[in-house]
């Protein structure tokens, strides 16, 4: 495979008998074999993408002592501002040429029992910022929900398996600025091979071309005319509940040619997450002779502490 898979949302979600099934297989399919597609019609206008990139660009050219008022490095990074080469991928130690900021869960109040999450930071100086980043955090929590029951239905599960899993849970809108690179990176770049921690990422668009996946052949292969699409892919946890059913792929994001370096690049993926009690254990339909259970039960808490860990985020 030599290029991610296009697939239309509204088949699923809007379409017959027939092209709900057909768009379940070829997600499935996709997910089995590079584990990314871009998705059309995916119901997120392009206005408020349009307003959320705008802000995100004025938040970050903010000078460096208001970004630091909304640090919380001392949190694991988990709302707010993290600075530039705080983070590295999993076994590489040199910092990624970024940095972010994390929106987390806006909680539906009818939650008997919300979980204890950090508290969003509010930018003083931008409010812009904070309500166009609320607004794509709940519109592509809607998105991946959506997402979601497809591939429940893939798996075999009840349509709406996933629903209460991820209700009020703990997903991340990171909104990610790498900086035009002023001098020779050395083996540093924007970022490094890496596999998401997440069930499901979902990723409106980039400023600039670099996300590139590897396939089954050992290739990278650059993510490219994507436009008016989403990126999704599947996550350690989706990889891990189904017993490497669907694929966690890799990718990183590569340093542009240095007659571009002085380009900077914004990108905001949705890291969609389930709340921190849901075991992980692997689904016992994709537990067979041929594919015995590989991963040891635990939590997604447990499972998320132990990768913020191996990227530097947790000491």
């Amino acid at each position: 495979m030599y290029e991610i898979p296009k697939l239309d949302l509204s088949d699923f979600v809007a379409g017959n008998e027939e092209e709900k099934k057909q768009f379940v297989s070829s997600l499935g399919k996709a997910y089995e074999e590079i584990g990314f597609v871009a998705i059309r019609n995916h119901g997120i206008p392009e206005s408020i993408l349009k307003n959320l990139y705008k802000s995100v660009e004025d938040f970050f050219r903010l000078p460096l002592e208001i970004k630091l008022k909304y640090d919380d490095t001392a949190g694991g990074g988990q709302r707010g501002y993290t600075g530039f080469g705080k983070e590295h991928a999993k076994d590489r130690n040199t910092g990624d040429l970024k940095e972010f900021w994390h929106f987390g869960q806006y909680f539906d109040a009818s939650d008997p029992n919300p979980p204890q999450f950090p508290k969003n930071k509010w930018v003083e100086e931008l409010a812009a910022f904070n309500e166009s980043g609320k607004e794509i955090y709940q519109s592509l929590e809607s998105t991946g929900k959506t997402m979601l029951q497809a591939i429940a239905l893939y798996l075999g599960l009840d349509e709406f398996y996933f629903d209460e899993r991820i209700f009020n849970g703990n997903s991340i809108l990171r909104a990610i600025h790498y900086p035009p690179i002023t001098s020779d990176p050395k083996n540093a770049i924007r970022a490094g091979e890496h596999e998401d921690i997440n069930l499901i990422t979902l990723l409106v668009g980039a400023s600039a071309e670099g996300l590139e996946v590897l396939n089954k052949q050992g290739q990278y292969i650059p993510v490219t005319e994507v436009e008016n699409h989403i990126v999704v892919n599947v996550g350690d946890i989706l990889q891990r509940l189904t017993n490497d059913k669907l694929r966690s792929t890799t990718h990183r994001v590569v340093n542009p040619p240095q007659e571009k370096w002085h380009e900077p690049r914004f990108s905001i993926p949705f890291f969609l997450h389930p709340r921190p009690e849901v075991r992980l254990d692997c689904l016992e339909s994709c537990i067979t002779s041929e594919n015995p259970k590989k991963y040891d039960d635990c939590t997604a808490n447990e499972f998320l502490i132990q990768r913020l860990t191996e990227i530097g985020l947790i000491k």
